[in-house]
């Protein structure tokens, strides 16, 4: 029944395509389907949680096993499948107006959901939270499995009340520059998300904006509620955005916006651009227990360029500044002043690029995200949430669609560690997140051994610029090695294979005792492996 209700779905879709079409004679129809198989070893997921009883026992309790992504603890390695599935239709009203509709089904294959069940005296199975007289444990299927969401819907209006002016409104992608600050909208795993089980026992609903994928940093959904306007006054333009990024209810004041200016120019020479932005976030998510206002607000304002200063050597830059007011605690007794930075500059050489008959292609980056110093984080929660004061420095990584290694990326975002397990009450979830206090260097290739086979490398080395604990002298230092591999072969036009494999070797800020966990972790390398067809149409 769930398949012929998509199919349905389709179909219905297709039928007002072709409507369409006899009227308008411009719409276009396209879509995509990838299929990917994965293996992971030393790395366990976080896609999603049984049931919020779990969630509420991992992360109020501090379960590392529920949230480790190695070290074996739990599942030492897992297998699994996944499809993403995409629908587009197109269609220009007139010259000037345009719309886009993209629907996405994403799921794990035939994956049951473990759940919680109560039974009475009499061994029957009643509701949950029904005050039975014992518990089990039972599997019942994704009821999301086969659930279609609209990805893209959105209008175009060029020329809009005079020429140089296009306005788009609806859910649409929002990138700029490298994606380095706006790129994706994909929600972080943190307190606010899923209520705070540490000080509110009932906790709250998980609000996760992708359906429960065991690999949700492959999820199909990143784009944004929003408003766009742009203004091309070749080779400036202007653009401005309006988002809606969450809301819980239409009275209350606990909300996600995101407000935007992007100013960009292109040079007339050696390939050269440049951009400067301001985007302001204010985040309303932590709720607080003391009369203070609980809103994040985040400024963000940046530079970016790039240029060829010859043939065969590309540069670019990004530096931005982070100002506002962190709140990140429910008890946190004051609003603290937020002042954070980061960096990424590289570039990519191609002096063998037609030299050589497999196209050699070399790199190199350095990212830099601010930290916190640690903070005192004792058994007596309540007091030293109401004790945190001073300026924070943690950068926010607000929507980055820009990604640079298969592993480290995701940790403090959808994965945890044994060593810095998830922590409710932290609005950064985890002291050894990737998107903040971070130094990286990047060093990239690839070769074309044939025009339709890519081979890619990236050597990826972290270290952290301020100790993750206060109590921990070794979780200062160097974080580790990851090493990305991948191959891609365009069988057709249409049809392409992928293998990505990545290999996070931890370093000495992960080998160390945690006296609260009783956890050591060891030099067990983080495995991802990734199989892949695509077919485009």
């Amino acid at each position: 029944m769930k398949f012929l209700r998509v199919f349905c779905v389709i179909a219905l879709v297709a039928f007002l395509a072709v409507g369409a079409y006899a009227e308008t004679q411009n719409v276009k129809v396209s879509g995509d389907l990838a299929i990917r198989g994965f293996w992971r070893d030393n790395y366990g997921d976080m896609g999603s949680f049984a049931s919020q009883n779990e969630a509420q026992q991992a992360f109020g309790q501090g379960v590392p096993g529920a949230v480790t992504f190695r070290n074996g603890v739990d599942r030492p390695n897992s297998q699994w499948f996944m499809s993403t599935t995409e629908l587009q239709i197109d269609a220009d009203l007139t010259d000037n107006v345009s719309t886009c509709i993209r629907l996405v089904n994403q799921r794990d294959w035939n994956v049951a959901r473990s759940t919680q069940v109560d039974e009475n005296a009499m061994g029957q199975i009643s509701t949950l939270g029904s005050g039975g007289y014992g518990h089990s444990r039972a599997y019942m299927d994704d009821p999301n499995e086969f659930a279609v969401d609209l990805e893209l819907a959105y209008v175009t209006l060029k020329n809009f009340i005079y020429s140089p002016l296009t306005v788009s409104v609806g859910r649409q992608n929002l990138w700029f520059g490298k994606g380095f600050i706006v790129g994706a909208n994909q929600r972080m795993r943190n307190a606010a998300n899923f209520g705070n089980y540490m000080y509110s026992p009932a906790g709250g609903q998980a609000r996760d904006n992708y359906k429960p994928l065991s690999a949700p940093e492959y999820t199909a959904l990143n784009a944004f509620d929003s408003v766009k306007a742009v203004l091309d006054f070749d080779p400036w333009t202007l653009t401005g955005i309006y988002s809606k990024i969450w809301g819980n209810s239409i009275q209350a004041d606990d909300g996600v916006d995101l407000w935007g200016t992007n100013v960009g120019y292109k040079f007339d020479s050696y390939k050269g651009e440049a951009e400067g932005y301001w985007f302001y976030k204010r985040d309303q998510q932590v709720k607080t227990y003391i009369d203070i206002d609980s809103g994040n607000e985040v400024h963000t304002l940046g530079l970016r360029g790039s240029f060829d200063p010859i043939d065969i050597v590309s540069l670019y830059a990004e530096f931005a500044g982070q100002f506002g007011s962190y709140v990140g605690d429910p008890l946190q007794g004051n609003k603290r002043e937020r002042v954070a930075g980061a960096l990424d500059v590289g570039g990519e050489c191609r002096y063998f690029t037609d030299k050589w008959a497999w196209k050699p292609k070399g790199g190199a980056e350095f990212i830099w995200y601010s930290g916190n110093k640690p903070e005192d984080r004792g058994v007596g929660a309540v007091n030293s949430a109401m004790n945190r004061s001073g300026q924070y420095n943690g950068w926010y990584p607000m929507y980055r669609g820009k990604q640079d290694s298969l592993i480290r990326e995701y940790i403090g975002r959808y994965y945890f560690s044994a060593t810095y397990p998830f922590e409710t009450d932290r609005y950064y979830n985890s002291p050894d997140a990737s998107f903040q206090n971070q130094y990286q260097v990047v060093f990239s290739g690839s070769l074309q051994p044939m025009d339709s086979l890519k081979l890619t490398s990236n050597l990826n080395l972290f270290w952290n610029q301020e100790a993750y604990r206060g109590d921990m002298a070794k979780s200062c230092g160097y974080v580790g090695t990851e090493l990305d591999m991948g191959a891609t072969w365009d069988y057709t036009e249409d049809v392409s294979f992928n293998l990505a494999m990545g290999y996070f070797m931890p370093g000495d800020a992960y080998k160390i005792r945690d006296e609260r966990t009783n956890i050591t972790s060891g030099d067990n390398t983080a495995t991802d492996v990734v199989a892949s067809v695509k077919v485009s149409f």
